[in-house]
């Protein structure tokens, strides 16, 4: 193992995620267990460049594994987006004696984390932090399980409400240039339609799907989308105008982001920050880590950025012809 590396910063950067604490909580102590010394970043970005940085031990990271949100919180920033901002940031992780960055996050945050190490040699590690699971190398994204169980749960209860009201509800649910979350919450909720950016929709198809259901008694709809396909409450009005059929329509919003991490997302986390840890003292940098088929993956954080997911049409059709 190379021993450069002695300290190693962590930061959580854009939207939040179920599981994020899990990850810091492996970086913290499994780079604690080889002898290092653990910095948290507060704030992302943001506060890396306001040198708001906090020594991390054991017991800072005790019983967060099962909490969602992050401790370290996290921002946007747009002074980092600037080339004088990462020169500033590297020199904020020099002067605090840093040797090492481990960036929880996704496609902004991973092309930030690239760009330091390619300007100034910051030695970097991205962890898959969103809930949109829209990165490359990698199966699953942090956070992404728990965000598709919450707005899961919710859309069963919506669908009881459809069926004893018999009404058309519209749910949008995150996804802004993903519609990862509203196909598999479609497919698992045996939803009627999902409308996602990936594909175009036929909205008049849908109409007369749904006169021609009333026709034959079908009292009630579910349907999802992202809310960058559509608004919920443009497309019921438009159903209700262009069918006849009341319809309602209900945005889940932020609650998809917070609550407990599910199983899969901690453990998922875990593995992920020993495995950035490991990288880091055997030198390998500028790397983000996922997970392929059950095994760590490792890509260059230039090539791990937006992924479209491409079998979103047989998705579709699978979707169709079970409604």
């Amino acid at each position: 193992m190379s021993n450069k590396i002695k300290k190693i910063g962590i930061l959580t950067s854009g939207g939040d995620g179920p599981g994020m604490n899990a990850a810091i909580r492996s970086v913290a102590r499994y780079g604690l267990h080889f002898g290092l010394e653990i910095a948290g970043i507060m704030r992302g970005y943001q506060g890396l460049l306001e040198d708001d940085i906090v020594p991390m031990n054991h017991r800072s990271v005790s019983n967060i594994i099962n909490r969602g949100g992050t401790i370290l919180k996290t921002a946007r920033s747009k002074d980092f987006s600037t080339d004088e901002g990462k020169k500033k940031a590297a020199e904020v992780l020099h002067r605090n004696q840093i040797d090492a960055l481990v960036v929880v996050g996704g496609d902004g945050s991973y092309r930030g984390a690239s760009r330091l190490y390619e300007l100034h040699g910051v030695p970097t590690i991205g962890l898959p932090g969103t809930i949109d699971n829209d990165l490359n190398g990698t199966d699953q994204t942090i956070g992404c399980s728990t965000a598709i169980n919450t707005a899961l749960e919710s859309i069963d209860k919506i669908r009881d409400t459809a069926q004893s009201m018999e009404r058309i509800f519209v749910v949008e649910v995150m996804g802004n240039k993903s519609g990862y979350i509203a196909m598999e919450v479609a497919l698992a909720a045996g939803a009627e339609d999902v409308i996602i950016p990936e594909r175009p929709f036929d909205y008049e198809a849908m109409h007369d799907e749904a006169r021609e259901g009333n026709k034959k008694g079908k009292v009630s709809w579910i349907i999802i989308v992202a809310e960058g396909a559509g608004k919920a409450q443009t497309i019921a009005e438009n159903i209700t105008k262009a069918v006849g059929l009341e319809t309602r329509y209900v945005v889940l919003g932020h609650v998809q982001r917070g609550g407990t991490p599910s199983g899969q997302d901690r453990i998922l986390s875990t593995r992920l920050g020993a495995a950035a840890v490991d990288l880091l003292l055997n030198g390998v940098y500028g790397k983000a880590v996922g997970v392929l088929q059950d095994k760590i993956n490792v890509v260059d954080l230039k090539d791990a950025s937006r992924r479209i997911h491409e079998d979103m049409d047989r998705r579709y059709q699978l979707l169709k012809i079970l409604t």
